[in-house]
């Protein structure tokens, strides 16, 4: 096994954590955006799952992994999709504002600021962690090259 799988793995998840933080700074763009009477901007978030196994990385499992019951060579992140929260939207009493309903009420979106800055940090985190494993396999790379010569 070559060193670039490794990198094409570190690959994967630097980009779904990339997507993962445009969706987190849509969301939090988005926090007092409505749309109409009764409707509002609905908070976004990316479903990920395992790569398939045609993605071209492929990394043998250890044959003592604990998760090697789950079957078949490890290959990164693929972003499946990014759907809606359906949580319930906010309401607010502003009988004053041309958006309100018979009610008074304002229809606003389900962002939660400090819930979007949490999941920023974990995808921060996440993304920088990628980058250490990928500078890491560069480095044994680049050192198995020096060794070489």
């Amino acid at each position: 096994m070559g060193m670039y799988p490794s990198l094409g793995v570190s690959a994967t998840g630097l980009a779904a954590q990339r997507l993962r933080m445009d969706v987190i700074a849509n969301n939090l763009a988005n926090v007092d955006s409505t749309t109409g009477v009764g409707e509002a901007y609905r908070r976004k978030v990316l479903v990920m799952s395992e790569a398939p196994t045609d993605s071209g990385f492929r990394i043998p499992r250890l044959s003592g992994d604990a998760s090697a019951g789950q079957g078949g060579d490890l290959h990164g992140v693929q972003v499946r999709a990014i759907v809606e929260d359906q949580t319930d939207l906010r309401r607010v009493y502003d009988p004053g504002n041309p958006l309100a309903d018979r009610f008074g009420y304002v229809t606003k979106p389900n962002v939660n600021p400090v819930t979007e800055m949490v999941d920023m940090v974990a995808a921060s985190r996440s993304y920088q962690s990628n980058v250490t494993a990928f500078e890491a396999t560069k480095s044994m790379a680049r050192e198995a090259l020096r060794l070489l010569k």
